[in-house]
């Protein structure tokens, strides 16, 4: 870690009413950088969310068929739809939104996954499931293009294995839990 030294100058009365200067210096151990590892544990929990999100109607297709009346091949289609959005926004949505703070980007992907999320819990049709499914792939696809690049500005370049791990972690976690979870939510 850095040192980071502030240095700064006040004027002061002296004892004899002329004035004095004082010097004041801050060590390392008084002023420190603020750590990332807030922010990497924040994107790894996105990561499980939206991961999850993606997955958990693979188990859940046949309730999800029945709810909306529509066959199961049609439900399975919500898994492909994410998919196409995501492949989509990965490649435009972040150019389109370049101007704009990393940060804002994360947020406003952040809003649109729980937009998505609503749309699909409270679907009453087939359309609008398919629309929140498009706008999952739309926060998944621009989440994973942004994903790498912020870790790389927010750590140390000696800890980005160890965030890109963390990060990773969130998404195989999500892998694994995410079907079971589905079709113990769906009985």
């Amino acid at each position: 870690m850095p040192v980071i030294y502030i240095a700064a100058s006040e004027t002061i009365g002296g004892l004899d009413g002329g004035p004095e200067h004082m010097d004041t210096t801050y060590d390392s151990q008084l002023v420190k950088a603020p750590s990332a590892w807030g922010a990497v544990t924040c994107l790894s929990l996105l990561t499980f969310v939206l991961v999850a999100s993606e997955f958990m109607p693979v188990s859940l297709l046949t309730p999800i068929a029945n709810e909306l009346a529509i066959s199961e091949g049609q439900a399975g289609q919500a898994i492909s739809v994410s998919g196409f959005f995501a492949v989509v926004t990965s490649l435009f949505g972040n150019a389109l939104l370049s101007r704009l703070d990393r940060r804002t980007v994360v947020l406003f992907y952040t809003a649109v996954l729980v937009v998505s999320g609503l749309a699909i819990t409270f679907a009453p049709n087939y359309l609008v499931f398919m629309l929140g499914r498009a706008l999952i792939g739309v926060s998944i696809g621009g989440f994973w293009s942004l994903s790498t690049a912020i870790l790389a500005r927010i750590v140390p370049s000696a800890d980005l294995p160890k965030a890109i791990a963390m990060l990773q972690g969130g998404t195989a976690f999500a892998s694994v839990i995410a079907a079971p979870l589905g079709s113990f939510l769906g009985a």
